[in-house]
């Protein structure tokens, strides 16, 4: 199927947000029948390829997708986080064993021993990437939400789903938006966790869509949180089913990455397009 690929820009409260859409080419012009929109939420590394695929996926499964790059927010990324750059941590991230991934990025001293043996001021730049990606997430990501709340409502609004059901999905920190973007817009149809921390139970309270998840049991500081999620979403009656796969890693669903794992990516893909079927339409 052709698509339609591009990417926009559109106002937010914190500022203009760039976005990478897709969405199905049903005839020589833009035209084509409105359809149901998903969000898709970025990992770490931004908005990159491998998120922007899955957009493309999604809108060849017949959606109308928008993959924000919330670096972006107010005016272009910061120069430690230009897409160069943040492919270069992700390259020197993907040379260190998965187990020693957060140990890494936990230690200055050892990260410092394994970034001096990069050439040149590689060691420096790809430390000073690592610092502002990985910073951001010890501040939390709540921030994003309000970019995120402001990517619905441009799908809402857009003539490809005018009138049509919005989702989210999410990987990893975009994992954690897409569950807190469930507590926050009333807007939203459907969200679907992969690998992301769960919110406080306290605000989980407030979600009134469905709930999809899926996690690798190798990833013990994500799964720890699910019971408390699971409860929340229990007493405030949302309809939800959290996955855990066992003996696979966080960030398994990520084909660029060494923790890919195809048999739990294809299970939870299958899962997912069944649920957005159910939820969107």
């Amino acid at each position: 199927m052709e698509l339609n690929t591009r990417w926009v820009d559109y106002e937010s409260p914190n500022g203009q947000v760039s976005g990478y859409m897709a969405f199905p080419k049903v005839s020589d012009t833009d035209a084509v029948d409105t359809l149901p929109g998903v969000v898709v939420i970025q990992e770490v590394w931004g908005a990159d390829d491998h998120i922007c695929d899955v957009a493309d996926r999604l809108a060849t499964a017949g959606y109308v997708t928008l993959a924000p790059d919330l670096y972006s927010t107010g005016g272009g990324r910061p120069a430690e986080l230009a897409f160069e750059r943040v492919a270069t941590a992700k390259e020197f991230l993907n040379s260190i064993p998965p187990g020693r991934w957060m140990e890494i990025i936990g230690d200055e001293e050892k990260r410092n021993e394994e970034l001096s043996k990069l050439p040149g001021d590689r060691g420096r730049e790809v430390g000073e990437t690592l610092g502002s990606l990985f910073g951001g997430l010890r501040k939390g990501p709540e921030g994003h939400v309000a970019a995120l709340r402001s990517s619905v409502s441009y799908l809402r609004t857009h003539l490809a789903c005018k009138g049509r059901k919005v989702g989210s999905i999410g990987f990893c920190m975009g994992g954690s938006l897409s569950a807190l973007l469930a507590c926050e817009e009333p807007d939203l149809s459907a969200a679907v966790i992969f690998y992301g921390s769960s919110p406080d139970p306290e605000k989980a309270s407030a979600i009134n869509c469905p709930i999809r998840g899926f996690y690798g049991q190798d990833d013990p500081g994500i799964v720890a949180g699910l019971p408390a999620f699971k409860t929340a979403l229990e007493k405030a009656r949302v309809d939800n089913d959290l996955k855990v796969y066992p003996d696979v890693p966080h960030a398994f669903f990520n084909d660029t990455r060494p923790t890919y794992r195809i048999e739990a990516a294809r299970d939870a893909w299958a899962r997912t397009l069944l649920f957005f079927v159910e939820t969107l339409n």
